[in-house]
């Protein structure tokens, strides 16, 4: 016959049940629980922090850690080692960048960076955006022509280029071209109108009239924004008389207007630059330090990303679809149907892929050596 079970050890061993099936019921089970760092640029950051919110509703298993960076920024970061976390996927501002990654990555470590192919997440053009008495007067005829814009910069004033005396200097803005995509975007796109070429290489950068460009930009851009959403808050925040003229992605430009609007009393228009470029956010899930069930975890939130509801979302922020057969008319509140001043759903000019990456690394290199 056994002995009777002491009441106090009963207790304890109550207690003790209680506390393992609260451990099971709010733990997560070691090996089924996987958290993923997903190191973006900021110009996805608000569509990721609702589409984060609702793949791990729909995925319980599966914590999403968001990260925002300058695209640029981003990859040097990731090649260098700088982060103080250790990302498993990243989604620059287009994907030439990930091929200037790979190229890095294999020169200095051997073998890929990518567990697959990287997949292409949102699309976006680049436009610039004026307020409006600045954007007439600089674009009488309602057409962007950087020509306009480097004469502007030129006279500095803007009684000097036809608007009002009280207007003061001329305020450009566009990002550090060596840690945004849009700032590269913006030198490639103004250096290709100076040249007069529609393949922009390394050769023709060679130009001393490129160079005098640059300098120029470098002269006027005091402080560049690291990223295109602070520029475009900055934008907003300053207003006219601080800041003018900017070049953004459409995407943000769609989406923050309503802010300019609401802040300044009344918002910027937005001007469609022929040619522009397209720019595709692209997603690669790295190889250093990433284990099978992150892996799994990973691909589980890009498939996520390319369903068409997901694509809505991107849409609902300004971007473009990239999963066939979303439309972006077909999405109810899309941007495009705001009324916007200058917004085209429909673009009639030339929209051409981003310069590669031996011409993106000469334009850095003339805004470092630039005066």
């Amino acid at each position: 016959m056994a002995a009777p079970q002491n009441p106090l050890t009963r207790t304890f061993a109550s207690v003790a049940i209680l506390l393992a099936s609260l451990g099971i019921a709010y733990i997560p089970i070691p090996g089924l629980q996987q958290t993923i760092v997903v190191v973006s640029g900021t110009e996805l950051q608000e569509p990721l922090q609702k589409l984060q919110e609702r793949f791990q509703q729909a995925n319980p298993s599966i914590q999403i850690d968001l990260k925002f960076q300058g695209s640029q920024d981003l990859v040097n970061n990731y090649v260098d080692d700088k982060n103080d976390f250790k990302p498993t996927v990243l989604i620059p501002a287009n994907g030439e960048l990930l091929a200037e990654l790979e190229s890095r990555w294999q020169s200095q470590q051997g073998g890929t960076a990518f567990q697959d192919k990287p997949q292409p997440i949102a699309k976006t053009r680049l436009v610039a955006i004026a307020w409006p008495q600045r954007g007439k007067a600089l674009f009488p005829n309602g057409t962007f022509q950087w020509s306009r814009l480097e004469v502007a910069l030129q006279k500095r004033n803007w009684s000097e280029i036809g608007g009002s005396q009280d207007w003061g200097s001329f305020d450009f803005i566009t990002t550090d071209p060596t840690r945004s995509n849009s700032g590269q975007l913006t030198l490639s796109l103004w250096a290709q109108d100076k040249v007069g070429t529609s393949n922009l290489n390394p050769a023709n950068l060679s130009s001393p009239t490129v160079q005098t460009l640059v300098n120029e930009i470098k002269r006027s851009v005091y402080q560049p924004p690291r990223s295109t959403d602070v520029l475009l808050r900055e934008f907003i925040t300053r207003g006219p008389n601080d800041a003018d003229i900017a070049t953004v992605y459409e995407s943000i430009a769609l989406y923050r207007w309503s802010q300019s609007k609401t802040s300044r009393g009344e918002a910027y228009q937005i001007y469609y630059l022929n040619p522009t470029i397209e720019t595709v956010a692209t997603a690669a899930i790295v190889r250093r330090e990433v284990g099978d069930g992150e892996k799994k975890a990973a691909r589980t939130w890009l498939k996520f990303l390319a369903e068409p509801d997901q694509q809505a979302v991107f849409v609902e922020y300004g971007f473009r679809p990239t999963t066939p057969g979303v439309k972006i008319e077909a999405i109810p509140n899309n941007p495009w149907q705001q009324d916007i001043p200058g917004a085209k759903v429909d673009f009639n000019g030339q929209v051409t892929p981003p310069p590669d990456r031996p011409t993106v690394t000469e334009l850095i290199r003339l805004w470092q050596r630039g005066s």
